[in-house]
């Protein structure tokens, strides 16, 4: 049986339990040693990090700021952007002082990330995979997005180099994007592994062992399945969906 054949074949397999709706095994909510080891080799992978807000009793933020906008979902420090780091030290520090936390990332410094609804997210990913573009690591965040990392576009040291792009987003811009976001200097996303109100979490389905690409490789593409999920107003089911690591 030639490589191809067999890649195929366990392809097929992969996909069959999708649709099964057997998602591959993930690191439990639970499982600290798990939770820091993936915190660990997103530091690795030259992702800065610092501490976020949790998800506390009644659907609320641990932050107890009244009517929270954006629960869980936001740094615990005002300080994130300085305060983000990879030393593996710190982290470890932060991760065993604040078992419950979740971690954002900083963009806009090593990686940016392309920001799209799920449904057009998925149908973005197999389109770029079958057409044999290298794409880098995916998050899933069940509250309904598909995170794409990639290298940033980088922050050069004469401001009017600058590339302004109208898909720029930072955190509080967020809802007002609800198609396409770039999230580049100045924003952040959680990293997985995080939980989310409501049992939900953000994790990965395309693993940090992913080289970060540069995203204009896929920026038609993810552009592209936005506007058109957005014009025919897709349905927002959760439901497994096949996935090809």
């Amino acid at each position: 049986m030639s490589a191809e054949s067999g890649g195929r074949n366990g392809l097929q397999g992969k996909l069959t339990q999708w649709l099964r709706g057997r998602r591959p095994k993930e690191t439990a909510a639970g499982d600290e040693g798990g939770r820091e080891a993936l915190l660990l080799a997103a530091a690795s992978a030259g992702l800065p990090l610092a501490p976020a807000a949790h998800p506390a009793p009644g659907y609320r933020c641990s932050c107890d700021r009244v009517g929270c906008p954006t629960p869980a979902r936001h740094p615990v420090s005002f300080a994130w952007q300085t305060q983000s780091t990879t030393d593996r030290a710190q982290i470890e520090r932060w991760a065993r002082h604040q078992p419950q936390a979740n971690f954002i990332t900083a963009t806009g410094l090593v990686h940016d990330v392309l920001d799209v609804p799920l449904e057009a997210g998925r149908e973005a990913l197999e389109r770029l995979l079958d057409a044999g573009i290298d794409v880098g690591p995916v998050a899933e965040s069940d509250d309904g997005r598909l995170l794409f990392f990639t290298l940033t576009r980088g922050t050069p040291e004469d401001e009017d180099e600058w590339w302004p792009c109208e898909l720029d987003c930072h955190p509080e811009t967020a809802d007002e994007r609800p198609g396409l976001r770039w999230h580049c200097r100045g924003s952040y996303v959680l990293v997985p592994p995080a939980r989310l109100p409501g049992d939900q979490s953000v994790h990965w389905v395309r693993g940090l062992e992913h080289p970060l690409p540069d995203p204009l490789t896929l920026l038609e593409v993810l552009t592209d399945a936005s506007a058109r999920h957005e014009r025919e107003e897709p349905d927002h089911t959760n439901a497994a969906w096949p996935l090809r690591r």
